[in-house]
């Protein structure tokens, strides 16, 4: 089942928020319009907004006061992706030129910034004062776990703890703020919201996880950029965090190369092998099903419905996906 197949009774609700999207990065200025545009039309699954419609679902369900975190959810998303690919001089994202590479990156952090204070101006206009410091502790939360990437950036030594820490930052952290957030405008019950929030924490552990393994296991049509790109640009996730502990020559080539790039280049496709054969991949699965287990038994602690059924199968798509 894919993911447009889960929430198929939300297609509506999801194209309204695609629009008003379009609409809210539509800039006065041609450049910065131009830009947003561009991300815009890269695509995404709209995972974030999913999870605020599913859980506004246990509430009093308004699409015009669920449009004020949905959108501006979507938005922080974007614009991290924005900076991201400044800071890892990408220049493909989902097969397509990064604004950094079709502009430049003084234009793709202005835009980054842009979209930024776009989401914080749309939030304003919510009714409900509670969902301001939720969004600006995560906002907050994932400027430290970029800074936190950066500095491991081309470091061995690394920890599965500090691992995960990161991606809880980066990632995790967004998506169960979109779950608890919907619940929240919807003004469900506080178990429910307490609940979504640890859902959506777990769902989004495993959603980047599963992300990491792919960047070893996908295709580049698949991936939009070439296998094992983490690796070269100096980012050590838990598949290669698994390998270099298995293999101690994989671990000293690595190592080489992260001190010096320049001089050593590795070779990607002999490295993505290694990885693959290592286990890293069934250790990182198991890690990722662990998390999908915690999101689903969350889900027990609110009433049995439609919507419960769809965010369960939503979070074993997420532990099983492969693009």
């Amino acid at each position: 089942m894919t993911l447009a197949e889960i929430y198929k009774d939300l297609r509506s609700d999801i194209l309204k928020l695609e629009k008003e999207i379009e609409t809210q990065v539509g800039a006065e200025h041609c450049v910065l319009r131009a830009a947003s545009n561009h991300i815009l039309k890269a695509g995404g699954k709209r995972i974030r907004p999913v999870f605020v419609l599913l859980s506004a679902r246990y509430g009093q369900y308004n699409l015009e006061e669920i449009k004020k975190v949905a959108v501006p959810l979507e938005l922080i998303h974007m614009a991290s992706l924005v900076h991201d690919d400044v800071i890892d001089n990408a220049d493909v994202r989902r097969g397509k030129k990064t604004i950094k590479s079709k502009w430049d990156n003084r234009v793709a952090m202005y835009t980054g910034d842009y979209i930024f204070a776009k989401a914080t101006e749309i939030a304003t206009f919510s009714k409900y004062s509670e969902i301001h410091p939720i969004l600006a502790h995560a906002m907050r939360e994932m400027c430290i776990g970029e800074v936190e990437q950066l500095r491991d950036q081309f470091i061995t030594e690394q920890t599965l703890r500090q691992y995960l820490r990161r991606i809880k930052r980066k990632t995790a952290l967004l998506i169960s703020v979109s779950c608890e957030l919907g619940a929240v405008v919807s003004e469900a019950d506080k178990s429910a919201q307490h609940a979504l929030k640890w859902y959506g924490y777990y769902a989004g552990m495993a959603f980047q996880i599963t992300d990491d393994i792919l960047d070893f296991v996908g295709t580049e049509k698949e991936l939009g950029k070439p296998a094992g790109s983490d690796l070269i640009q100096g980012n050590i996730t838990y598949p290669a965090l698994y390998a270099m502990q298995k293999n101690p020559e994989f671990h000293r080539k690595v190592q080489r190369y992260m001190k010096n790039p320049g001089s050593y280049p590795l070779n990607v496709q002999e490295s993505v092998t290694i990885i693959r054969e290592s286990g890293a991949v069934e250790a990182s699965k198991a890690l990722a099903d662990q998390y999908v287990n915690k999101a689903v038994k969350m889900l027990k602690g609110i009433d049995e419905s439609p919507e419960r059924s769809s965010l369960s199968k939503i979070a074993s798509y997420i532990g099983s996906r492969n693009f």
